[in-house]
């Protein structure tokens, strides 16, 4: 028997209602966004209510004013945030707390639980911010080529 698929915006009031209880939440996200290390369809995420400071490098799940729900990855903090996914470029700035609803704590890849915290996963966030120009000029290069064939 398949799961059927529920909307974010539809199971939002209990997701909110059972982070407010201090319970966490795991759900599948779609899009593309943040592969590598988010395959749609494949891996989850769990989430826990996002605390009221957030953190370089941290993952949360929020709400553009568009109403479209993000789940990206803090690479500037102050009075707001800026973001982006690990497959994008354009930075998403001015990002407000009101807009975070959650914070990702961990996720799986296939039978893999990996936190977070774990310091293998640390390493990946820093290594992957810092290669963000070089894997921008290297997908540009790419495209360059493919179009002279």
């Amino acid at each position: 028997m398949r799961d059927s698929a529920v909307r974010l915006e539809q199971a939002l009031p209990m997701m909110q209602e059972a982070l407010a209880r201090g319970s966490l939440v795991r759900f599948m996200p779609n899009g593309t966004s943040m592969l590598p290390m988010l395959r749609q369809g494949v891996d989850s995420v769990t989430l826990s209510p996002a605390p009221e400071k957030l953190r370089k490098y941290d993952l949360p799940l929020y709400r553009r004013d568009n109403g479209q729900f993000v789940i990206h990855r803090i690479v500037k903090a102050g009075e707001t945030y800026t973001c982006v996914g690990d497959n994008q470029f354009a930075l998403e700035r001015g990002l407000r707390r009101d807009q975070m609803i959650a914070l990702v704590t961990s996720f799986s890849r296939g039978e893999k639980e990996i936190s977070v915290t774990a310091p293998s996963y640390r390493l990946y966030c820093r290594l992957w911010h810092w290669s963000r120009p070089i894997r921008r000029r290297w997908r540009a290069l790419r495209g360059r080529l493919r179009r002279k064939r």
